[in-house]
């Protein structure tokens, strides 16, 4: 039973991360048997991570058409930043609480990596180290309930993630941003460590919202 278990477990993870890193396309169909011989899991493997996947909104099922990788819309991937800036503001909240010196010393190390990445133009490395800075933050919380809801919610927007870093001007304003996040933490401020972490991601969400529905053109007589 317990081997039983751990095979389901490993099917399961190894299923999210395919369709989190994009190796399974939104919207392509999750067929048993075809998942199964792929990933070379049992059936009952397979429909249990199917199961959990759904609860999680990586995975849908409709009746007769069976299941499929979920597609998040632009504007849902804006509600779900959204809501993350809420979390993640809880998260730098205890993390301003709870770091120590030496974890403190960290987050200037990784926010200093972003910087240099940035130097270099290095856009999609310094995107890779953002990543990096806010799962260290939301770890550093010790929040695990908040760490739960947004292990999920980012899970669904992987694929927007490199949208922002391309806007002109947006990498050194979220470098900015992300300073006064690791200041504050690094503070012990935990009032200020929350709304500077939700104003960085409500204006990540408004650059990715100006991105997928750019203001409308002025009219003629405008």
């Amino acid at each position: 039973m317990a081997k039983r278990d751990t095979n389901d477990a490993a099917g399961y993870v190894r299923l999210r991360e395919a369709i989190v890193h994009g190796e399974l396309a939104p919207n392509q169909r999750l067929v048993e048997a075809d998942v199964s011989s792929m990933f070379r899991l049992t059936r009952g493997a397979v429909r249990s991570a199917l199961l959990r996947l759904e609860h999680e909104g990586l995975v849908e099922r409709a009746p007769h058409r069976g299941a499929r990788v979920r597609q998040v819309s632009e504007h849902e991937a804006v509600e779900i930043l959204q809501t993350r800036a809420v979390l993640e503001g809880l998260a730098a909240r205890h993390a301003a609480v709870k770091r120590t010196d030496a974890e403190a010393a960290e987050l200037e190390t990784i926010l200093a990596e972003q910087l240099a990445a940035l130097e270099r133009e290095d856009l999609l490395g310094a995107s890779d180290v953002n990543a990096r800075l806010h799962a260290r933050i939301i770890e550093l919380s010790g929040h695990e309930t908040m760490q739960r809801l947004v292990r999920g919610l980012k899970s669904q927007t992987v694929r927007f993630q490199f949208r922002t870093i391309l806007i002109a001007g947006r990498p050194s304003q979220s470098a900015r941003e992300h300073g006064a996040i690791v200041a504050a933490i690094v503070a012990g401020d935990p009032d200020e460590a929350e709304r500077a972490m939700r104003e960085h991601v409500d204006r990540v969400a408004e650059a990715l919202g100006a991105v997928i529905e750019p203001p409308p053109r002025a009219s003629a007589l405008g």
